[in-house]
């Protein structure tokens, strides 16, 4: 083993939950990301990130869903018209006609999120969530889970930038404008794209325990937004009080 093997050892064995930071009782540890051509890559990665440094803490699993088994990518249709080429791929594990068992589902925005092709995604989400534990909706995922009327009745936030069109698909939900991230229920909805990153902090605070969360943290070096009201985006973007 070299000494940088033996440093990454040592750190990992620093970031081992204490028999006090350890969950008293059943957790969940299955979870799965919804994919689509032109997902955001923040959405999804920055949540995924934070769940990868869980794992090593404790055993979690990982699917990764979309309607067929082809990487799918973040590249969307506007790119080419600035000549830009650029993206990333993501490899599903299952398509959404045959899941594996979820406990719980993470539904990502970007700009294909708005695309009308994506209804497999959205008739997904509705269909599987009956089954979950919790939903967690980055972004213009939000639009996503609306559409499939499992927002309806329920608190929920999305990106502020597209507050308009996004709220206006649905108006049985009760958009929260002013929010970080909104709990209600099972369902967490967080603001846009890096807004996830504190959604999912604040998720594994509340299910694994905030010594989980805090050592997380420290691991990718990242300082938390503890406040699920704070929101200076929905003020630049002049968004009416709640």
């Amino acid at each position: 083993m070299t000494a940088l093997q033996e440093q990454i050892v040592r750190a990992f064995e620093k970031i081992q939950l204490s028999e006090e930071g350890r969950p008293k009782g059943p957790v969940p540890i299955n979870f799965g990301l919804v994919v689509f051509p032109g997902f955001a890559a923040l959405d999804a990665y920055g949540p995924l990130d934070a769940l990868t440094g869980l794992s090593t803490m404790l055993p979690l699993k990982l699917s990764i869903l979309s309607e067929m088994l082809e990487p799918v990518s973040t590249k969307f249709p506007e790119q080419k018209l600035l000549g830009s080429d650029f993206g990333q791929s993501i490899v599903p594990t299952h398509k959404f006609a045959s899941p594996p068992p979820l406990d719980v589902l993470i539904v990502p925005g970007g700009i294909g999120a708005a695309d009308p092709s994506i209804q497999s995604a959205i008739d997904f989400v509705a269909k599987v969530y009956p089954s979950l534990q919790y939903l967690i909706t980055v972004c213009n995922g939000a639009g996503i889970a609306a559409r499939g009327g499992v927002l309806d009745g329920k608190k929920a936030t999305t990106n502020k930038m597209l507050w308009w069109p996004e709220t206006s698909m649905r108006e049985q939900v009760k958009w929260v404008a002013h929010a970080r991230w909104v709990v209600d229920g099972n369902i967490w909805s967080s603001s846009g794209v890096s807004a996830g990153l504190d959604a999912i902090f604040a998720f594994i605070a509340a299910i694994y325990g905030e010594e989980a969360a805090e050592k997380v943290s420290i691991f990718l070096e990242y300082e938390r937004h503890r406040d699920p009201n704070w929101d200076p985006y929905a003020v630049l973007h002049g968004l009416p009080s709640d």
